[in-house]
């Protein structure tokens, strides 16, 4: 009957002292069981715990057979208690084995209960184990004792996840939180890092489950609520976010759950039954969490994020927790959902070991930014923050797109001599440093590095690259919390030139807008941002932030040649403006006294296909091409190159694009214009190789590719491969898969890729 509780309040300060006892963990155990059965007037209470074989055994009993504790076991959906665990609800039956699910296990001796209550250990909404008490009367239990029990379980699942009653498994399969989990996502960086997790938004781990002051709690609780709501309301009247986009409506469902009366109702109750104000939200949140995971509506698995980067905040305005107080380890690997490049960049670069991103694409700039620093990053990796702990041991291959959580042994014995022979193959790749990037057949080619902060630059030394083939200027804007001024461009630049020394470097000029949002700059909201006011658009539209920069690199590169190239060029006309603004700047240095480059050189980024259809014109016009093959790419295949579910869709070795690439470079032959492949393409050692077939000399690539690029135009005869690669690309005729023939051929003629 309902009287028969003693109260959750009670039952929490006596399992409080139960937990500052020093006994061992299955004394505690025990402990705790009776503690329960005692306080919630049942006969039975069980403790079963999930282990890595998805078997749930059970660890401790007060009434059922003592003898069958570590003897009994349930798979996954067998029995009331597997039933439980597999759909993380709690069960409230007044006759339970009436029920279809239920299991006789003769060796307990619980066939004389009938009412039966129980509820999943849950933590962070994974299952840890499952939490019963059975009577022998038929009865229903109340609310209050169901939730009584959960709460408790709440104490369990803390227990577990402690370690305590890791001792306790028997020779065989660990814990299911200790079990090892491989994901797959798409290889963004290449790379093995092997290391321990530190999660970018770490989670607030809850010391504190127990109230003193119930009336204290529920204010620190409507505190942080109220805190919470108010800078919600205050990111959405920023101007960046303050008309509709996808960010409003992040944060505006936010708020809306913020504002909700039934969440904060459900963790004022958790308060009431004697949780503290984080335990309350950990609690609601774990079993919001364990449902959503199990719902087959993809709405509501896809909020699921919203709801734990809210709960996440909440819990961190209770505690007075602001982000990055976690301690740093120096083998770090690194979790997020996602994370600009600012953000990547405040981490210790000498401690990073890997990243792993629940989402991601091959060409964001935090991606880019990693390969630059030589980061192992796999993206795309569905569900990586909810599995993994801080501190728990990870491998990320960016070589395959796999990462493994809490590794086996042998997995990790496997990945380590990986990582050795990485490192006696790069050993091998700088001892070609100084070679010539030569081909067998005597072609020279002129292999350069892409970058755009201070910090690739060393990168450009050690590979023995031969320049800087595209350095993106946007990077300094998009890490800066204002617009740099004229003077701190101007300190960049000239330090670009003093670490290239008397190697060549070509800027390219803004590339922002669409994707590449800067927090100090209006942004414009668009459908199709890529396609967008961006690059060159915006700078014409915009001349005194591209008159800036271009003063900039004037000052910088004096007496010295500048190369300077413009993004997104869709016409001739385009290149005529801002030709005509570089040669006003000039005029205006000149006016003044000051010194001016040696000489100037401009070109254009190919990367509109409507620049293909102008291509004598525009080579008439400028010094240099660079074939940006990212977005060429996209636009020719319309297809995002951002969107995941494209990511794989389309070859950049299909026939339409190689054709198209080598159009490209026969009229720039016959123009005697320069023409260089600065995208991602260039940086693959097989899709370099067909470049290289169709006749390009001069390639810009990640630093950590130069070494792989040089070591297969070394053992290849360009005239050989061209004489096979280009008749299929004769118009009438069907070449069948180029990426197989390519490969096949590499194999034919034993070129390393």
């Amino acid at each position: 009957m309902r009287g028969s509780l003693a109260g959750p309040r009670l039952l929490l300060r006596r399992l409080r002292e139960v937990m500052a006892e020093p006994i061992d963990a299955q004394e505690r155990l025990d402990k705790i069981v009776v503690l329960i059965a005692a306080n919630m007037v049942a006969e039975v209470c069980s403790v079963y715990v999930l282990r890595a074989d998805g078997v749930l055994e059970l660890y401790a009993t007060e009434g059922l057979n003592r003898d069958a504790v570590h003897q009994t076991s349930l798979r996954i959906g067998e029995g009331l208690v597997g039933l439980i665990a597999a759909e993380a609800r709690a069960l409230n039956l007044p006759n339970a084995q009436n029920h279809p699910a239920f299991a006789y296990k003769p060796e307990t001796g619980e066939e004389i209960y009938n009412a039966f209550l129980g509820v999943p250990i849950l933590r962070s909404g994974r299952t840890l184990g499952v939490l019963v008490v059975q009577n022998r009367a038929h009865r229903s239990y109340y609310d209050e004792e169901v939730e009584a029990l959960q709460t408790t379980a709440m104490v369990i699942a803390e227990m577990i996840a402690a370690g305590e009653i890791e001792a306790l498994a028997k020779q065989g399969p660990a814990l299911d939180l200790r079990r090892p989990i491989h994901l797959e996502g798409a290889a963004l960086s290449e790379g093995i890092g092997l290391g321990h997790a530190v999660l970018h938004e770490p989670r607030v781990v809850v010391t504190n489950l127990i109230a003193e002051d119930v009336d204290r709690e529920l204010g620190r609780l409507d505190s942080a609520l109220e805190k919470v709501r108010l800078s919600l309301d205050q990111m959405m009247s920023r101007r960046e976010i303050a008309h509709h986009g996808e960010h409003r409506e992040v944060l505006e469902a936010y708020l809306m759950v913020a504002q909700d009366r039934g969440w904060a109702r459900k963790m004022e109750e958790a308060i009431r039954n004697g949780l503290t104000a984080e335990a309350a939200v950990e609690r609601v949140q774990s079993d919001t969490r364990a449902r959503m995971l199990r719902s087959v509506d993809p709405y509501l698995r896809d909020r699921l994020h919203d709801l734990d980067d809210l709960a996440n905040r909440l819990m961190r305005e209770i505690v007075g927790r602001p982000h990055g107080t976690e301690a740093f380890p120096d083998d770090a690997i690194l979790i997020a959902r996602n994370m600009g490049p600012a953000e990547l960049l405040d981490y210790d670069r000498e401690r990073l070991r890997g990243i792993v991103l629940e989402e991601g694409s091959p060409t964001n700039h935090a991606t880019i930014i990693a390969r630059a620093l030589g980061i192992p990053m796999v993206g795309q990796v569905a569900g990586a923050v909810s599995v993994v702990e801080e501190k728990d041991p990870v491998i990320v291959d960016g070589d395959a797109g796999a990462v493994h959580f809490r590794p086996m042994a042998e997995i990790e014995r496997a990945y380590a001599e990986k990582v050795r022979f990485r490192a006696r193959r790069q050993a091998q790749y700088r001892r070609l440093r100084n070679a010539p990037a030569t081909t067998r057949d005597g072609r020279e080619l002129t292999l350069q590095v892409n970058a755009g902060l201070l910090v690739d630059l060393p990168h450009m030394e050690e590979s023995g690259a031969a320049g800087i083939g595209l350095f993106r200027t946007e990077m300094l804007f998009m890490v800066a919390h204002s617009l740099p001024r004229v003077r701190e461009q101007e300190e960049l630049y000239r330090r670009v030139y003093e670490a290239a020394g008397d190697r060549p470097v070509t800027f390219r000029s803004l590339d922002i807008g669409g994707d590449k949002v800067l927090p100090y700059l209006r942004s414009v909201d668009e459908e199709n941002p890529a396609m967008g006011w961006r690059a060159i658009r915006l700078g014409l539209d915009r001349p005194g932030l591209l008159r800036i920069q271009v003063r900039a690199l004037l000052h910088a590169a004096a007496g010295r040649e500048l190369r300077l190239m413009f993004p997104l060029v869709s016409s001739v006309t385009e290149f005529t403006a801002a030709r005509a603004l570089v040669d006003k700047e000039i005029r205006h240095l000149k006016r003044h006294g000051h010194e001016t480059p040696e000489g100037v050189k401009l070109g254009v980024m190919l990367e509109v296909p409507s620049l293909l259809f102008e291509l004598e014109e525009i080579l008439a016009a400028v010094d240099f091409v660079s074939v940006g093959s990212n977005d060429l790419f996209q636009f020719m295949m319309a297809a995002d190159r951002g969107n995941t579910r494209l990511a794989r869709r389309f070859d950049p070795l299909s026939v339409s694009f190689l054709r198209a690439l080598k159009r490209i470079v026969d009229d720039c032959e016959r123009a005697h214009v320069p023409v260089t492949v600065c995208g991602e393409l260039a940086g693959r050692p097989l899709e370099a190789l067909a470049l290289l077939g169709l006749g390009y000399q001069q390639l810009s690539m990640p630093p950590a590719a130069i070494g792989p690029v040089k070591a297969m135009a070394r053992s290849l005869d360009v005239g050989r491969l061209r004489a096979r690669l280009l008749p299929r690309l004769e118009p009438g005729r069907w070449p069948g898969n180029m990426r197989t023939f390519l490969s096949a051929y590499a194999d034919d003629h034993d070129i390393p890729l």
